[in-house]
Parts: C-alpha cells; sequence; structure tokens
C-alpha cells in the first residue's frame, strides 16, 4: 500500500505547493540567478565565485539517460548566421565525423598541389604590385635622409672656418636663459627720503591745536604763555605780566598769530631756526661798525647770550595735552574767572 501525500496548495490556495518539502539533489539557493555570497572584510578575502561551485543539473525534471545519435549531431553542429556563408555554406567540413581514410589523404594533397601551382602563377604579379605600391608611398612621402641627401653631397666643399662658425644647438635654445633681462632700478621719491629725514625726529612739527601762541609745559605747575604773559597754575592761580618781548616769542618755536581767526600751517622747526639764524645775522650786522672787519659785539658771547634767554624745556607733547584738556575745562567751567 503506497502513501499519497497531497500538496499543500491544494488544502490551503494561500499555501505554495514546494514549501515544506526537501530541496533536489544539487540545489544551491540563488545560483540560477546569477547571486552569489560575498564578504567586505579585506583579510578573508572575496566571497566563492559562481565560477568554483560544482557543475550540478539544474534543478527539474531530470533528463533520459539516453540521447540518440542524431539528437547529438544536432546539438554539436553550428548553425548560426555568422558561421554561414552564402557561396560556401556553412564553415566546417561536413564529414568531419566520417572516418579520415587513404582516399581522403589523397583528395588533400591533391588540391594543395593546385592550391601551390596557382600561388606559384601569381607570385610575380603579386611581388610586382607589391613594389610598384611601395615605390609610390616612398615617392609622396619620402624619407627624411632622402631628402636632404642633395644637401649631404654639398658638404663635402664646406671649409673648417665654416664648420666652427656653426652656432651651437644650446646657444639658440637657452638665448633668454644665458642673457637675463638688465634689473630695473627705480630712483626713490623724494617723499620717502623727506620721511626718512624725519624719522625718529620727535619735535620736527607740531601738533596744529598747540599751534595757537599757547606753551603748557608741565613742570610744577602748568605754564601758559601768549605773547610773553606767563600763567602759572600751582598751589593756586598767579598771574604775572611779566617778560613781555618784541614779538611773539615761544621757547623752541616763533609763532606768528595773525589778526583774523585762522592759524598758521604747520610749523617745520628745522625752517623756523634757519630763519632765527638769519634774523641774528641780520642783527650783528646793524650793531657792527662800518668798517669792514670789525664789530663791537662778540658774536659768540651774543650767541651765549641768546641761548640762556631761552628758556628750556623737555617735557612730553602728550602731557602738554594733558594740560591743555584741562585748562580748557577749567576755562569752560568759570568763564568770567579767568585763571
Amino acid at each position: 500500500m503506497t502513501t499519497v501525500t497531497i500538496p499543500g496548495s491544494l488544502v490551503n490556495k494561500r499555501k505554495k505547493h514546494f514549501l515544506g518539502m526537501p530541496a533536489p539533489a544539487g540545489y544551491v539557493a540563488g545560483v540560477g540567478r546569477g547571486a552569489t555570497g560575498f564578504t567586505t572584510r579585506s583579510d578573508i578575502g572575496p566571497a566563492r565565485d559562481s565560477t568554483d561551485l560544482p557543475e550540478l543539473p539544474p534543478a527539474g525534471p531530470a533528463k533520459k539517460a539516453r540521447e540518440d545519435d542524431e539528437d547529438k549531431k544536432d546539438d554539436n553542429e553550428d548553425l548560426n548566421d555568422s558561421n554561414y556563408d552564402e557561396f560556401e555554406g556553412y564553415g566546417g567540413s561536413l564529414f568531419s565525423k566520417d572516418p579520415y581514410d587513404k582516399d581522403d589523404e589523397e583528395a588533400d594533397e591533391i588540391y594543395s598541389a593546385v592550391d601551390s601551382r596557382i600561388d606559384e602563377r601569381r607570385k610575380e604579379y603579386r611581388e610586382k604590385k607589391y613594389k610598384e605600391a611601395i615605390e609610390k608611398y616612398r615617392k609622396e612621402r619620402p624619407k627624411i635622409q632622402q631628402e636632404f641627401s642633395d644637401l649631404k653631397r654639398q658638404l663635402s666643399n664646406v671649409t673648417e672656418a665654416e664648420w666652427s662658425a656653426i652656432p651651437e644647438v644650446g646657444d639658440i635654445r637657452n638665448k633668454a636663459k644665458r642673457n637675463p633681462r638688465a634689473d630695473k632700478i627705480t630712483p626713490v621719491p623724494d617723499s620717502i627720503i623727506a620721511s626718512a629725514m624725519s624719522y625718529g625726529q620727535m619735535s620736527s612739527q607740531m601738533d596744529s591745536r598747540i599751534q595757537s601762541g599757547l606753551l603748557t609745559p608741565m613742570g610744577s605747575g602748568i605754564t601758559s604763555t601768549f605773547n610773553g604773559m606767563t600763567s602759572t597754575y600751582g598751589s593756586g592761580f598767579m598771574s604775572t605780566l611779566s617778560g613781555i618781548k618784541s614779538g611773539l616769542l615761544t621757547p623752541g618755536w616763533k609763532t606768528g598769530i595773525q589778526s583774523g581767526s585762522s592759524s598758521s600751517a604747520d610749523l617745520d622747526l628745522r625752517k623756523i631756526g634757519q630763519a632765527r639764524n638769519a634774523i641774528m645775522d641780520i642783527k650783528l650786522n646793524q650793531v657792527s661798525d662800518s668798517v669792514t672787519g670789525q664789530t663791537v659785539v662778540d658774536p659768540k658771547g651774543y650767541l651765549t647770550d641768546l641761548q640762556s634767554m631761552i628758556p628750556q624745556y623737555g617735557g612730553d607733547i602728550n602731557d602738554i595735552k594733558k594740560a591743555r584738556l584741562l585748562l580748557k575745562s577749567v576755562r569752560e567751567t568759570n568763564p568770567r574767572h579767568p585763571p
């Protein structure tokens, strides 16, 4: 008595019939659609390739154990269009599967002799055509050696002096490197020279806020000189009207005050010193006698006296600015009570 297994698909329509059944012999999942395993670890190496799998018959109904000879013959023949020729038919021998006997060997020898004889008859013509083609190509595109062959014959007439006068290849190729351009030297502008001369001279030019005729050196107090009027701010307010000189004299420079509200331009102490020396020379010439070379005033002693009359000051400009700000605040606070 045989047991009949009812597929699950007959009982449940949603259940596939192959579920729960054993896999056929040689079955590998996914091999039919080209799926193979892989790994991303470099130390192990790539996974097994599909070509390494054992060649097993595909799953499905088994074929017959024996096949007919006619079926084998049909399977081995190449009947593709690429193997077909309109004149010769399909490539290959039609009798390749038949036994090779002496008659076939004799026929092959006869065909080979005929082919060699035909080749010898056309060999001379073929070589002649090939030679003509080569000559035509050389004529259209000659070699460089052939182009300059006539010039090479003329080299025998070149003298030794002409040979030595031929320039070297490197002289022409490296002309730019052998003869570099001369360095371009640009003269320095006068503004840079003037700025370099005044570099490090802290008192070459004064601030425009200080050039109003007011000198405020920072000593024991705050001293402000205006046209000879000295105001000292110490323990109290003291105002003295002394030291009035002819003209406007301030320590170290001469300030010109105009009648209007405009102020003078930036002062250059070097030019002021030159002007002071010129004025001193004029005064020395005025006090001298009419006799040439004689004078009643000692020039060296006069310079010493003038130097002693000029007050010396070595304060800082920043202190002067601070003192001016302080004096300005005092003046704005109580404008009716001048210091």
